[in-house]
This record gives structure tokens, C-alpha cells and sequence, in this order.
């Protein structure tokens, strides 16, 4: 990640924590890593936005956010229920600039296509009619 993006996430996240060193130099410890990219998914790969993100973080915890591999694994239904996305779709300003890997759409973007496919069938349905 960019440092830039970094220094942001520190003021929005305040989970994120790197060890400040001499000269203001960051380190960031493994923990500190598996965070940051557990935030970078849910952002930029589930669609979450930064408000998603930090209910999330609320919610489930940072061992949730850093390991989800683990966390669902050994989720309950309360867990479970929990950990849908609480700011997504209609309210979400990152959904434009998520990015998805080449060529492939996000979630969010391909429940818009649906939608968008849904609204065009109706109308040539009207329009054939």
C-alpha cells in the first residue's frame, strides 16, 4: 500500500497502530500487517465502506478484520449475522473506485450490472408489448 493510504487508515482506523520509532519512522509488526490487509479486502474487494469498516471493527473485532479465514471458520450464527456488510450498495462513495483484479468485477459492481439488466428486460418487455 501506499504510504499515503497508510497514514490515512491511521487516522480513520484507530486499530492501526504501528510501533513509532526515532524520526517518526513506522513499524509495522505482523499483526499490524494482517490488519491492514484485512481492511484492504473488505474495502477495495468487498465493497465496504471506511464506516462499514469501522462498525465492522466494533462489532467483530480486530481478530475478526485480521484473520477472517479463522473468524469464519469458527463463527456462530450471532457471529454470522453480525458480520454482514453494514454499509454497502446505495451509500457507499468507494464502490466506484473499488478495484477488483483485471478484467474480473467486484460484488458491488455486478449487483449494479444486475440491476441495470433487470431495468432494461422490463422495458423491452413494455416496448415489444
Amino acid at each position: 500500500m501506499p504510504p499515503h493510504v497508510l497514514r490515512f487508515w491511521e487516522s480513520k482506523f484507530a486499530q492501526v497502530k504501528p510501533l513509532k520509532r526515532g524520526g517518526g519512522r513506522r513499524y509495522y509488526r505482523p499483526e499490524d500487517v494482517d490488519l491492514l490487509r484485512g481492511i484492504r479486502d473488505l474495502l477495495y474487494a468487498d465493497g465496504y465502506t471506511i464506516k462499514g469498516v469501522q462498525k465492522l471493527l466494533r462489532e467483530s473485532g480486530v481478530k475478526a478484520i485480521a484473520n477472517p479465514a479463522a473468524a469464519s471458520a469458527s463463527s456462530t450464527p450471532e457471529k454470522s449475522a453480525s458480520a454482514q456488510p453494514p454499509e454497502k450498495a446505495g451509500d457507499m462513495p468507494m464502490a466506484a473506485s473499488a478495484k477488483p483484479a483485471a478484467g474480473e468485477l467486484g460484488p458491488v459492481q455486478r449487483a449494479a450490472l444486475a440491476e441495470v439488466l433487470s431495468d432494461l428486460q422490463k422495458m423491452h418487455e413494455r416496448l415489444a408489448s
